[in-house]
């Protein structure tokens, strides 16, 4: 699911399942704990034959945590946890909701798991649309409103929800048909790795924990090289980001995602002070009076050209960024039905994004890279 105009959205693992272990320990001996290294909204406890993982922060300021069994072949389930949703693994067939999802899979090699997905549209990756064509994979509507009688029909082994909140009657509804549902709180991390991290989530269902951890580890890897070569620069050119939607400017607040790679990339992002991890929605005139003489601007996915700017709103020619042709857009790059890589992709590869942006603000430092999702608008 596309989340339009927000660059939204991890520490230590925290010592979450003691509960769990003491469950446990007394009836079968714990295999082994897999680190979760930056995420801090989920965990993976690994025993003889299953796996616990815990999702305990699946949408901000949660008040619950949710517990899943995922049971091996010949596996034994002791009786203190099979009140909790139990899976069994290797998992065959999937359908998940969110277009972040889908890299994971794809990473992976188990795309051609994919049964369901709602507003196929919004879906960038070329396996996945060839998978879609081939008639592969099901329309299911809307988050808000998942086609349950298709759902039923499909009866994937798991599907993959997020809440934004408490109150998700689909979801309800679904499990009330006997469907499984496991909440993935990836959206709702507040670090670049810690999004990126959620790959083992889905490692663990399909049984492939080592691939998971590796592609993880080379993430990890890239993303921490890009951070010292930024440490080279010697400029900090102040940034402007978002734009104009309906009556007001969406843009990034000072502890999101975002703003943290446009610090880490040795940017002076002009709304780093502010505090949340979500967008600001300001007024034109108060942009402008903060903004108006900004080095660079990085717009969000609406744009794909300076006039396509100028014709939205012509008062973006007031902003020195735009008049030195300094913006920057990731909207070039969609799938063939519209849906915008970057909102796919980039929570998953926090390492190209990073990259992306100390070229676009340092180039000197990474010459010979192109960026990969950004691209300045002509």
């Amino acid at each position: 699911m596309m989340r339009f105009l927000k660059l939204l959205l991890l520490l230590l693992l925290l010592p979450v399942f003691v509960q769990c272990k003491q469950e446990v320990a007394t009836e079968i001996k714990i295999a082994s704990q897999k680190e979760i290294q930056y995420a801090k909204g989920f965990s993976i406890l690994s025993y003889d034959g299953f796996s616990v993982v815990k999702v305990t922060n699946p949408w901000p300021k949660a008040n619950k945590s949710y517990t899943y069994i995922l049971k091996e072949k010949n596996g034994v389930i002791p009786d203190s946890l099979r009140k909790y949703i139990t899976v069994n693994v290797p998992i065959k067939s999937i359908v998940v909701t969110s277009t972040t999802h889908i890299p994971s899979l794809e990473m992976l090699g188990v795309e051609n798991t994919l049964v369901g997905f709602p507003n196929l549209n919004y879906i960038s990756s070329e396996k996945i649309r060839a998978l879609i064509d081939g008639k592969k994979i099901k329309e299911l509507g809307t988050n808000q409103s998942l086609n349950t009688e298709v759902l039923i029909d499909l009866q994937p082994e798991v599907i993959i929800g997020y809440g934004i909140d408490n109150n998700n009657p689909t979801i309800d509804n679904l499990q009330k048909n006997g469907l499984k549902v496991l909440l993935n709180g990836d959206w709702n991390e507040q670090t670049p790795l810690g999004k990126a991290e959620w790959i083992k989530f889905f490692g663990v269902l399909y049984g492939k924990q080592k691939q998971a951890n590796e592609i993880f580890s080379k993430i990890e890897k890239d993303y921490l090289k890009t951070l010292e070569i930024a440490k080279r620069a010697t400029s900090f050119p102040t940034i402007l980001a978002g734009d104009m939607f309906e009556d007001k400017w969406y843009l990034p607040q000072g502890t999101s995602w975002g703003c943290q790679l446009l610090k880490q990339a040795k940017g002076d992002y002009l709304w780093a002070a502010t505090n949340g991890t979500g967008s600001l929605s300001l007024s034109f005139e108060t942009v402008l009076e903060k903004a108006k003489n900004a080095d660079l601007w990085i717009t969000s996915g609406q744009f794909a050209s300076l006039k396509e700017m100028l014709d939205a709103n012509p008062h973006y020619s007031q902003f020195k960024a735009f008049q030195t042709k300094n913006v920057y857009s990731f909207a070039g790059k969609k799938g063939k039905t519209g849906g915008i890589l970057y909102y796919e992709l980039a929570p998953n590869r926090p390492d190209i994004v990073l990259k992306d942006i100390v070229k676009i603000l340092h180039p000197e430092l990474l010459v010979g890279y192109e960026p990969f999702f950004f691209e300045k608008l002509k």
